[in-house]
This record gives C-alpha cells, sequence and structure tokens, in this order.
C-alpha cells in the first residue's frame, strides 16, 4: 500500500511541478511578482498533495520569529520536501542554489526570472564574490533568502557538514539569520522512491541578529539546527511510524 502510495504521490508531485512551470513561462512577459505567486503556489499544493496521497502531516512552529523584509532562512536540508514546503512561509523568497539547476530546460528559465541566485561551487571564492553581491541586491529588495548550511541534502542520522559559507554570508548582509530546523527526511528519504505517512515538524527558531563574531555566529547557528532537528526525529519516532529506524 506505501508503494502505491509513493508511486501515485511522485506522479502528481511531477506533473504538479511541470504543469506549474509550463504556466510559469507565461509570465515571462510580466512583473516579477506573478512567478513568485506561481512558486509559492507550488509549495501550498506540494504540501497539499503530500497530505492527501501519503497521508502525512505537517506542523510549522515558531511562524512568529519571522521577521519582515530581508533575512537569511538558515535550513537544515534533509529532503526534496523542504524546498517547497519552506517557500510559503515568507513573502518573496530567493533559494541560492547550484548553478547547474539552471541548466534544466524550463525550470532553469523560470528560476533566472525570478531572480534567484546560482552559485558555481568549482569556483570557490570568485563563486561566492558573485554570490553575495547578488544576495545584496535581493536583501536591499526586502526579499528572504533561503539557504541550506551544509549545501546538500543530508540523510537522517548522519554526521553534520555545515559549511563556513554562511558566516560569510550573514557578516556581508547584515540581516537576521532565522535557524529551521525538520525532521523531513523520515518522510521523504534522501535518493528514495518511498514516501511515508506521519507528522514532519518545521521548527522556526527565534532570529539571531546580525553582528555576532563570525565563529561564534556559525558554531551557534550549526548547534541550534543541528540539536533541534534531533529532537525532532527523536519525537516523530517515540510516536512510530513505517519510516526510516535509526541507526544501531
Amino acid at each position: 500500500m506505501l508503494f502505491i502510495r509513493s508511486a501515485l504521490f511522485n506522479a502528481a508531485f511531477y506533473l504538479n511541478t511541470a504543469l506549474l512551470v509550463a504556466i510559469g513561462l507565461v509570465t515571462f512577459v510580466l512583473p516579477r511578482r506573478y512567478i513568485m505567486q506561481i512558486i509559492r503556489f507550488w509549495g501550498t499544493s506540494s504540501t497539499w498533495l503530500f497530505k492527501v496521497i501519503i497521508g502525512g502531516t505537517v506542523e510549522f512552529r515558531g511562524k512568529e520569529h519571522i521577521p519582515k523584509g530581508g533575512i537569511i532562512l538558515a535550513s537544515k536540508h534533509q529532503s526534496v520536501w523542504e524546498t517547497f514546503a519552506l517557500l510559503p512561509l515568507i513573502e518573496d523568497p530567493v533559494y541560492i542554489f547550484k548553478r547547474e539547476l539552471l541548466f534544466i530546460p524550463f525550470f532553469g528559465w523560470c528560476a533566472i526570472k525570478s531572480r534567484m541566485i546560482p552559485i558555481n561551487r568549482g569556483k570557490r571564492s570568485k563563486a561566492l564574490k558573485q554570490m553575495l553581491k547578488r544576495a545584496k541586491e535581493e536583501i536591499a529588495a526586502q526579499r528572504q533568502i533561503i539557504i541550506y548550511p551544509e549545501g546538500t541534502r543530508r540523510p537522517v542520522d548522519s554526521e553534520p557538514h555545515y559549511k563556513f559559507g554562511i558566516a560569510h554570508i550573514y557578516q556581508v548582509l547584515k540581516v537576521p539569520c532565522v535557524p529551521v530546523a525538520i525532521n523531513s527526511g523520515l518522510f521523504w528519504p534522501r535518493r528514495s522512491f518511498m514516501r511515508y505517512p506521519g507528522k514532519v515538524i518545521v521548527q522556526i527558531m527565534p532570529p539571531m541578529e546580525p553582528g555576532m563574531p563570525a565563529q561564534d555566529f556559525f558554531e551557534t547557528l550549526s548547534h541550534q539546527i543541528e540539536s533541534t532537528s534531533n529532537q525532532l526525529i527523536a519525537e516523530a519516532r517515540a510516536e512510530g511510524g513505517p519510516f526510516l529506524a535509526p541507526k544501531s
């Protein structure tokens, strides 16, 4: 039964994504706000499909901690799930993502239109400089930057690998950074066909105001995200479910 639900959800999710990308192409001749509405609707509709087909629930805790205006939203990254589910939480989201995604037909064009920020991870310092320039422009436009400090998805129970680049971004942009913890990897595992029912929890923590020393900021942010995500995973496992068991 879980396999059938997973197959139905995967088909519905990618069909919905393709349809919205196609609609998004129409907005190329319209102001950017129209494609942003489609992007945020992608988050809402995909979350709804996950609830209806897989039978999961979603709980957002601490939404009141998200301030208005330009911010950094720094999230744990375990799954594809948070790439869409966080979008409706904020007014004008902008992702920092690997440049290779721009080369995906249609999807990449929509990313360009919506002014997402690509980064060429192979060029390191030069790429960081270019990315920071773009990020400052978007923050000045009162947008909210979503970033995954580990750079890529990390499976549940794997060793964390936070990158110091997030501290450079924090120091340059001089805006609040909101830590976000999740347990989504239990229900949408990395590189897995299966999807599992249960309660996905997103814990939004109080913003870290600008001005902290880079090392202190990095250590505090990493600890808050990692420790809270582990607590959410333990909470879900205590309730039981058909998802992945902890490593022995």
